[in-house]
């Protein structure tokens, strides 16, 4: 097949040579050929040297390679990847443990498939295309799943509406590839809940903080927990499974405040420790009072882009600074983020600047980041979002 050829400006080739997978708009020459938005371009430097083939997409990122070395997009480079990336998850002990059937099957840069998210929740894959390149080889991916995954997958559920650049005009909808079965219950560490990947956020759960909600379990024998920004209670039931006297969760979605409430009494049916509200987070930590003991703030990200990233850190500094206020004596606070802009030592000076105003004295127990199935590539440092950090507060 004969690809539309992308030449770089001189010096710009410099970062692919070093293995990372974008092409910025403003580092392009000029293009032989008209390529469409999600068409297969190949990169070239000033010299004519070959760099890569990828998508190509209207927008700052113009091209997101696939491939540093010759060779055609098409069935068996996809079939490849997901299996490159489901033996990866088989080495992890994710896929194929009866306790735990939720996890990251592709993660973006991370397993070479820049634009690409596929979360399995049992026997449902939920794929999210970033690009228009992973949206027009949709259907190439559900086969190339298929035929990894065998008798393992029932259902490939396509939820990208929200996610595709919006002025590529690609007509996307929501909707089942594969199978139609609603087999919503999905387990994690022995624990059962609910998956809205239909008009959940995200791809209905948040899969990245499994690992971080393990360790609050050991935290939360005999205290008091309110869990900030609960979306559909994970850090919720663990919680409780880790013995807490009493669970508080806060969302301002009513919606989410209703699945917690679900998964709750799926694990813990009838038990009153668990009590949910559908408020505003910085009104309720306002009003709270003086009586949790562990909190967890995972707020949704506060900065999307760079423009409004100093906005985001106030907020983070406002919301951590209430916790220190509020928390008692010999309290545990998780605090996150999840803001890809926002970088590990701006999110960590955000959260030291809220405990200088406090004036306590506040220790860090542990430093917290995305699970190993969410694996950042080496040369795409950017793909470590997620952030966090255990502190004890006196």
């Amino acid at each position: 097949m004969n690809y539309c050829k992308v030449f770089l400006k001189p010096k710009k080739e410099e970062s692919l040579l070093r293995f990372h997978p974008w092409v910025f708009s403003g580092a392009i020459h000029h293009i032989e050929g008209h390529p469409a938005e999600g068409e297969s371009v190949e990169v070239y430097a000033p010299d004519g040297r070959f760099l890569g083939i990828g998508h190509y997409q209207i927008g700052s990122i113009a091209v997101r390679i696939l491939s540093f070395t010759p060779q055609p997009v098409d069935a068996a480079l996809w079939t490849k990847r997901i299996q490159t990336a489901y033996d990866l998850r088989q080495t992890l002990g994710l896929a194929g443990v009866p306790d735990n059937d939720t996890y990251r099957l592709v993660h973006g840069e991370g397993d070479n498939l820049p634009g690409l998210v596929i979360d399995m929740y049992a026997h449902t894959a939920v794929m999210q295309a970033h690009s228009a390149g992973m949206h027009i080889a949709r259907h190439e991916i559900a086969e190339a799943l298929k035929n990894v995954l065998g008798a393992r997958l029932k259902n490939i559920y396509y939820k990208s509406e929200a996610t595709l650049p919006y002025k590529a005009n690609l007509g996307a909808e929501d909707g089942y590839l594969y199978g139609n079965e609603v087999e919503d219950i999905a387990c994690e560490n022995g624990l059962k809940f609910y998956v809205d990947w239909q008009k959940g956020q995200k791809t209905g759960f948040f899969v990245d903080q499994r690992e971080n909600r393990a360790l609050l379990e050991r935290y939360a024998k005999g205290r008091s927990v309110l869990n900030m920004f609960c979306y559909t209670g994970g850090f919720s039931f663990y919680a409780m499974r880790g013995g807490a006297a009493l669970v508080h969760s806060v969302d301002s979605s009513a919606k989410a405040i209703a699945l917690t409430t679900k998964n709750v009494e799926l694990n813990f049916p009838g038990d009153s420790r668990h009590e949910a509200y559908a408020e505003d987070a910085f009104k309720y930590l306002e009003r709270m009072g003086n009586k949790y003991d562990l909190i967890i703030l995972d707020p949704p990200a506060f900065a999307k882009h760079k423009d409004v990233l100093r906005n985001a850190l106030q907020g983070y500094r406002k919301l951590n600074a209430i916790a220190f206020e509020k928390i008692k004596p010999g309290g545990i606070l998780f605090t996150f983020s999840c803001s890809q802009v926002v970088s590990k030592e701006n999110f960590r000076l955000a959260v030291f600047s809220a405990a200088a105003q406090s004036s306590r004295k506040i220790r860090i127990l542990h430093q917290l980041t995305q699970p190993a199935d969410h694996p950042v590539n080496i040369y795409h440092p950017e793909g470590e979002y997620l952030k966090g950090l255990v502190l004890y507060v006196e």
